[in-house]
């Protein structure tokens, strides 16, 4: 049943190599460009770039999926773009600073593309179908992706030291988080609103930030603070619904008929003060 997610014919050896391989691809590329641009600059400024993420996968969708046009969303991007010019900015364009948030920058395009991709090919997954997507992906490195350190190896491009000198301990624990962040990351999305998965990127600031205060000798300038907050403002303005301007319109007409009632009540109740005094005044006058 979870096959039928690749078609008809489920899943066979040319689906596997026109529908799951180039995602394959592109996911490790995506992770290949991420951990070059943490060599080169902070996890702080990657994090915060990686954001941009979202208004990749907006202007994308905008232009292959041929989805809904959104002026919020345009604003977003263009904040996007704007913080990464001034995120390079910030650290006075040297090449060191640049290649890094180069790095990043294609990272987020790829991961958007990988996304985009996703939707137009496949659609929507399911929780099964997710697992079963995973572990497809898994294969495809086992078979292919492993190979390329092999071929650089035989080339002589790149040496092997010693299998004593290399830290199993922490590369056992970074690939059990990065399995944990893909576990939660595509079967969230199939049990939650994906909204809420989308929060975490943005929570990895903060986080990154601190770390990097105390670990680290960053600068958090004055440019560098003002393009973090304008990449994250266009983040959460990508994070609107799609009928979010139908619902202000209707908050917004809830609160003038709200208002427009307690007007009404105080103005009766004006009224009626005087109308009472007037009829107690009366007998009295008479006598």
């Amino acid at each position: 049943e979870c096959c039928r997610f690749f078609g008809d014919n489920g899943l066979t050896l040319k689906v596997f190599f026109t529908k799951a391989a180039p995602f394959g691809v592109l996911w490790t590329l995506t992770n290949y460009l991420y951990l070059h641009a943490i060599k080169k600059i902070n996890t702080t400024d990657v994090s915060v770039l990686f954001c941009c993420n979202k208004a990749f996968v907006f202007l994308l969708s905008w232009i292959v999926l041929r989805d809904r046009f959104m002026g919020v969303r345009i604003v977003a991007a263009i904040l996007a773009i704007a913080g990464i010019v001034m995120m390079t900015y910030a650290d006075g364009f040297h090449s060191h600073s640049v290649i890094g948030i180069a790095l990043v920058v294609g990272s987020a395009s790829v991961s958007a593309l990988y996304k985009v991709l996703f939707k137009l090919l496949l659609g929507s997954a399911k929780f099964g179908e997710a697992a079963l997507f995973l572990s497809i992906l898994g294969v495809f490195n086992i078979l292919f992706i492993t190979c390329i350190p092999v071929i650089l190896y035989l080339t002589k491009v790149e040496y092997w030291s010693s299998f004593d000198d290399i830290p199993w301990g922490n590369l056992c624990g970074f690939s059990v988080l990065l399995l944990t962040f893909n576990i939660v990351l595509n079967f969230g999305i199939a049990v939650t609103y994906p909204t809420l998965m989308s929060l975490g990127i943005v929570l990895s600031v903060p986080v990154n930030a601190v770390v990097d205060r105390y670990t680290s000798k960053i600068v958090f300038n004055g440019v560098r603070v003002i393009a973090m907050v304008i990449i994250v403002l266009g983040f959460l303005l990508l994070l609107l619904p799609e009928e979010w301007d139908v619902w202000l319109m209707k908050l917004l007409t809830r609160l003038k008929v709200r208002k427009k009632e307690e007007a009404a009540e105080g103005c009766a109740d004006l009224g009626s003060g005087p109308q009472n005094k007037g009829g107690r005044a009366r007998p009295s006058f008479a006598r």
